[in-house]
């Protein structure tokens, strides 16, 4: 069984693209990734960007499709991770442009070494691993680097970096999405 999103803007508009039905993955909704990259519009071109639960794919291929350098995606679900194998395939993307972690979060971000313009934050609700990722992956990000961060609760509630300052902040129904920027 696959579902189907959709890339909202860029190089990519309107491509459909299909992802594994696992319980628990939920692409970010049309109406949040568009507000995210409104947001973002002057700073995914050329960022190196980190996508913690890549899940479906729709912020890495929102971003690549906008323009982004480098994206590393990590997608612990083998099956998952076939279909972001084989969407990479079909938009023809570089492995120079992107790679595929297949691990969890934590084990990946154990061994990654670059530093990163962009991080997308939004795992599972339901394993809330907000607070430790966050902390993982802070090391990783650029002095005025930007986060991404989706959660099914108020933002406030999440114990982020305190290096971390809220810039923006939307709501969709359930879904409370937040940008961050760091600062050191």
């Amino acid at each position: 069984m696959k579902n189907q999103l959709r890339i909202i803007g860029g190089d990519w508009k309107r491509r459909q693209l299909a992802f594994a039905s696992i319980d628990g993955l939920r692409p970010t909704p049309d109406r949040v990734r568009e507000t995210l990259f409104n947001w973002l519009m002057w700073d995914v071109q050329n960022a190196k960007v980190l996508d913690l639960c890549a899940g479906s794919g729709a912020l890495s291929f929102e971003a690549l499709s906008r323009g982004a350098a480098q994206v590393t995606m990590i997608e612990p679900d083998r099956t998952q991770a076939q279909f972001l194998t084989q969407n990479l395939e079909l938009l023809k993307v570089t492995k120079a442009r992107a790679q595929l972690k297949i691990s969890t979060a934590q084990q990946a971000l154990a061994s990654l070494k670059d530093s990163y313009d962009l991080v997308f934050l939004d795992p599972p609700y339901s394993l809330d691993l907000w607070e430790q990722l966050a902390q993982l992956a802070d090391p990783l990000i650029q002095d005025k680097g930007l986060i991404y961060v989706e959660a099914d609760r108020d933002l406030k509630q999440l114990k982020l970096p305190a290096s971390w300052q809220q810039i923006k902040e939307t709501k969709a129904g359930t879904v409370r999405a937040g940008l961050y920027q760091k600062s050191l």
